[in-house]
């Protein structure tokens, strides 16, 4: 088969904190749907993205790749309330700023360096949130998540996700919140063991690890390389010994010959060699490579 640059559709998640704003303004599911994640390029164990175009269509990309391993996960988050306080032991991440609330907050580690004994206490006593750095955020802010940082999206919050395929959570904090009548499972123990401080350096270090910043990228690490475009006009750029994910986060055109809107994301499998993307109208851009 000639490679060829193939729409995705996603996979949806339904989640406790999510909203309707992926099915309202970016036509994901069926209309008023509740999603609070759209894995816009997975193939995982936990969701596989399907083609949507041309003879691949209908077929999820392990087929389409002849593959279950694949090194990033990406999504589209609409926390309409605060995601639970939690880090990760092995998935690096990056979060785009999509839009927010006037007002928005989200935990970006924590205010002092970690002191187990007193982390504990504060969980304890009901005081942990007392101990997390809270960030304001604005539309177009760019985050750098390390595996080992503790984290949460705050509640307002409609952002692009780019990370390592992976999908472990540990859940430390969930603000008492009821899931069917249950508390959701926490990971206190497993989250402690992998709690890391972290300096500013420290982050720049690891998100520009692969490579000098060029303009328009926004992190380029050993799991994904990630670039924002505003373009009214042409972009050109080359898929050779790595796939590129196009995500159209707001306005319209073509990547390749496909036609693109807001919501819409492109595959352009490794190998595919140079190809364009164009707007009339203008375009605003999340480009993700490896």
């Amino acid at each position: 088969m000639k490679p060829y640059i193939m729409k995705l559709n996603p996979a949806l998640k339904d989640i406790i904190w999510g909203g309707h704003r992926l099915s309202d303004e970016y036509g994901k599911g069926e209309a008023g749907q509740k999603i609070a994640e759209s894995w816009e390029l997975a193939l995982h164990k936990d969701g596989i993205c399907r083609a949507a175009n041309g003879e691949c269509e209908g077929k999820g990309l392990d087929e389409i790749l002849g593959t279950a391993e694949f090194p990033t996960l990406i999504k589209l988050i609409d926390a309409c309330d605060n995601l639970s306080i939690q880090v990760h032991p092995a998935k690096t991440e990056m979060w785009y700023i999509v839009d927010c609330d006037e007002g928005a907050t989200l935990v970006y580690g924590l205010k002092d360096k970690f002191n187990e004994a007193s982390f504990r206490e504060a969980l304890k006593n009901g005081t942990v949130e007392s101990l997390l750095n809270y960030v304001p955020v604005h539309k177009g802010d760019i985050f750098f998540i390390p595996t080992g940082l503790v984290h949460a999206i705050g509640k307002g919050i409609l952002i692009a996700e780019i990370q390592q395929n992976s999908n472990i959570t540990y859940r430390v904090y969930d603000y008492n919140r009821l899931q069917n009548g249950k508390p959701r499972e926490l990971h206190v123990e497993q989250a402690i063991s992998v709690i890391r401080d972290f300096t500013e350096d420290d982050i720049n270090a690891i998100r520009y690890s692969k490579k000098a910043k060029e303009p328009g990228m926004l992190a380029s690490c050993e799991y994904f390389t990630t670039y924002r475009y505003d373009i009214r006009g042409t972009v050109t750029r080359a898929a050779e010994k790595s796939f590129e994910c196009v995500m159209c986060l707001e306005g319209e055109g073509f990547c390749g010959d496909v036609p693109m809107k807001k919501g819409d994301t492109c595959f352009v499998p490794a190998g595919y060699g140079t190809y364009s993307v164009t707007s009339e109208k203008g375009m605003n851009l999340i480009v993700t490579t490896i």
